[in-house]
């Protein structure tokens, strides 16, 4: 069976393909030691929020509600389903990389192909100019299946295989993540998804059962084959109820409250106006949620949250889990010697973050011309963030 997406992360340990050195001038001989971050930019909770099927308010309301810009007002689409908003600007919602830059917080589409349309005006679904845009502005695109096909007699692998295929058309990427489609469906279909996403290339699966929700990531995860848990988060009411948005903040506040750093995961459909088949979160309550959740734990807050997509997340983990770093120290003089793997080919993120520990300030004198780097040693959360080239 042809492997769609290249090499599988995780079906056996990847050998070292090269190795990197960062060169660090401490302020004093005390001793110091560098340690991979459990999560990118040493944050306490990522969290991986994803809006299946393609519903067109992923981008006239969820987009410059958390990128900045204006939100839509109402849009009735061409099937009596709003797909906007509030009509008002957003100044966007960030976190920071730990090192004086702030990040957008992005989520991802989980995508049908066969059911991406440029017209009409009104449509309900994304369009591909729309979808371009957002996985240019770091959104990831997720295979959602080609055309959401959930009945035995479903050639479930075409399905997978169409979807990845015709995105690489549209898009130019190969997608890794494989999003079980739900809906009326018979008993056991999500299986053959699960078993065909695998033979295509997947990385990963998002199904009715798995690991998570929330996942520890503070030892090494079990990424190969992974199935994955979600929480749905919808609305309950077509008027809005903050009060049932509280419960779903309150889930990230006691995650924030965990001794050891988590991954969340968690979905809905449309964030338009209309709570659309009942498991859709109204803008007013989208608004709400992710505005909330910014102002606590984002960079105007704690700063302690990582809003990012599920492969961002997922392909950081599987670096840094199969990353070695050691360090030998000479007085003042710190060399970090990165041992790292061969890195699977479609993946879209190869960046790390290390923790300096030591009583003082420091300084990176030089590196391996293979990475970007930005650090914040002038300041107590001691961090250095690396790209790979």
């Amino acid at each position: 069976m042809a492997n769609l997406a290249g090499a599988l992360p995780g079906r056996s340990k990847p050998p070292i393909k090269k190795t990197a050195y960062i060169n660090i001038k401490l302020r004093s001989a005390a001793k110091a030691s560098v340690q991979l971050a459990a999560l990118k930019y040493n944050k306490h909770v990522a969290f991986s929020f994803t809006l299946d099927d393609g519903y067109r308010s992923a981008y006239t309301c969820a987009y410059p509600l958390l990128n900045g810009g204006m939100v839509s007002p109402s849009i009735p689409d061409e099937y009596h389903n709003n797909q906007g908003g509030d009509g008002e600007h957003s100044n966007g919602l960030f976190y920071s990389d730990g090192c004086g830059q702030k990040i957008p917080f992005k989520l991802a589409l989980a995508i049908n192909a066969g059911i991406v349309y440029d017209k009409p005006d009104n449509r309900a679904r994304l369009s591909w100019p729309e979808l371009q845009e957002l996985y240019h502005a770091g959104w990831d695109i997720l295979n959602h299946s080609c055309h959401h096909a959930t009945k035995h007699g479903t050639d479930f692998y075409n399905e997978v295989a169409q979807n990845i295929t015709t995105i690489k058309e549209k898009l130019s990427f190969t997608m890794t993540q494989f999003v079980v489609p739900g809906g009326p469906s018979d008993p056991g279909y999500e299986y053959e998804y699960e078993k065909d996403a695998f033979k295509t290339g997947s990385n990963a699966v998002a199904s009715y059962v798995g690991l998570g929700p929330v996942i520890n990531v503070d030892q090494p995860v079990k990424l190969d084959s992974m199935i994955y848990a979600r929480d749905l988060l919808k609305s309950y009411k077509d008027s809005i109820d903050f009060a049932s948005v509280d419960k779903d903040i309150a889930k990230i506040d006691s995650l924030m409250q965990q001794p050891h750093p988590v991954w969340y995961n968690a979905f809905t459909h449309n964030v338009g106006n209309g709570n659309l088949w009942s498991i859709s979160l109204i803008y007013p309550e989208f608004k709400y949620y992710m505005t909330t959740i910014a102002n606590k734990y984002g960079s105007s807050g704690s700063d302690q949250l990582w809003m990012a997509p599920w492969q961002e997340v997922y392909e950081y983990i599987w670096l840094k889990d199969h990353t070695i770093v050691t360090t030998r120290q000479k007085g003042r003089n710190l060399v970090v010697k990165l041992q790292l793997p061969q890195i699977p080919p479609n993946f879209r993120n190869k960046a790390l973050s290390l923790v300096v520990k030591t009583g003082d300030t420091f300084s990176i004198v030089s590196y391996s011309s293979d990475l970007k780097i930005n650090d914040n040693g002038t300041k107590k959360r001691q961090l250095i963030n690396l790209k790979i080239n």
